[in-house]
């Protein structure tokens, strides 16, 4: 009940900022001047709001999209704005092992430092249909695409915070819909099977993932003692391209709950608080929701379940490499 008034009236939480908060306003007098942060799916909804804003603050930005046409357009559109913006962007396509292993081969051809990687890109409420792996659609963009990339670029994000002696920081978006999945959280044993798919449940499943990921990831740095945290956040309900498969029902659902909706700067803002904020040193392993520390749900915090994922992702990904 707290957390609902609190989204509706806009009142900050321990942080000091709340669902009304913006992204510039959560990151203000921030400098990221030595940074360089990887967000993917940066070039719209609130992906694009979180690149603006890390490039504002002075982050060298990394968009790694699937539409290439539109990634340079969100490029030219921020340094538009921002003369001194560092932005590039390259092809990723997280329903492809192939294009991921692309994508960071590339990247780390650049000989550029990784301080930061926001795991944004996703895909909602989709018809049943497989990725070009043939693993269930959104399972493979939301949570295995993600997972993949963050292994293979975990060792430059080690490297560049043993050198720079700035921690590093991974930022998994999730959804409250996490709480919406399957009975058990995961069907492991049916995850590609069309009978029993519900798009939602699915979506849930794929969020609960990002989760479960982030905390495992997180317990994994520390018991190296890698100077790197890993978090999840909740960014709130907000009108993106995210909702074309349910558009008309979302805007319907929107007349009737518009005091529980965010604009897109306000969406951002949970992202870049955690990515950026000085006050999230050391905090790791940690589900946030408006720039405040949240609990999710018992199966988000089930640690057998989390290991159990981790393992099940390792053998998904090796079957399909072969």
């Amino acid at each position: 009940m707290v957390g609902i008034i609190s989204l509706v009236t806009g009142w900050p939480g321990p942080s000091g900022f709340g669902s009304a908060s913006t992204a510039e306003e959560v990151t203000q007098g921030i400098h990221g001047t030595n940074l360089t942060a990887i967000i993917t799916g940066g070039a719209s909804g609130i992906g694009l709001e979180t690149s603006r804003v890390l490039a504002l603050r002075g982050v060298h930005v990394i968009i790694g999209a699937r539409n290439m046409e539109a990634a340079t357009e969100a490029r030219k559109m921020i340094l538009a704005e921002i003369e001194t913006a560092r932005v590039d962007v390259l092809e990723l396509d997280l329903c492809s092992i192939k294009s991921i292993r692309a994508f960071a081969d590339n990247f780390i051809a650049l000989n550029l430092p990784l301080n930061i990687l926001i795991n944004n890109a996703g895909i909602m409420f989709c018809p049943y249909h497989l990725s070009q792996d043939g693993i269930e659609a959104q399972f493979a963009t939301n949570h295995i695409g993600h997972f993949l990339l963050t292994e293979l670029l975990l060792d430059k994000m080690k490297n560049t915070a043993k050198a720079s002696g700035v921690q590093g920081r991974i930022v998994n978006l999730s959804s409250i819909a996490h709480t919406h999945c399957y009975k058990n959280g995961i069907r492991f044993d049916q995850l590609n099977a069309e009978e029993g798919y519900n798009d939602k449940r699915a979506y849930g499943q794929s969020k609960l993932a990002n989760i479960l990921h982030a905390n495992e990831l997180s317990r994994r740095l520390q018991e190296e003692g890698a100077n790197i945290t890993v978090n999840s956040v909740h960014p709130g309900l907000i009108m993106t391209p995210l909702f074309k498969h349910t558009a008309i029902l979302m805007k319907f659902l929107k007349f009737f709950s518009f005091f529980l909706w965010k604009n897109v700067p306000q969406g951002a803002a949970t992202t870049c608080y955690v990515a950026l904020h000085p006050r999230l040193k050391g905090v790791t392993g940690k589900y946030f929701v408006d720039c405040n520390e949240m609990t999710p749900s018992s199966y988000a915090r089930d640690e057998a379940l989390a290991r159990e994922l981790w393992d099940f992702s390792h053998k998904l990904i090796n079957s399909v490499s072969k």
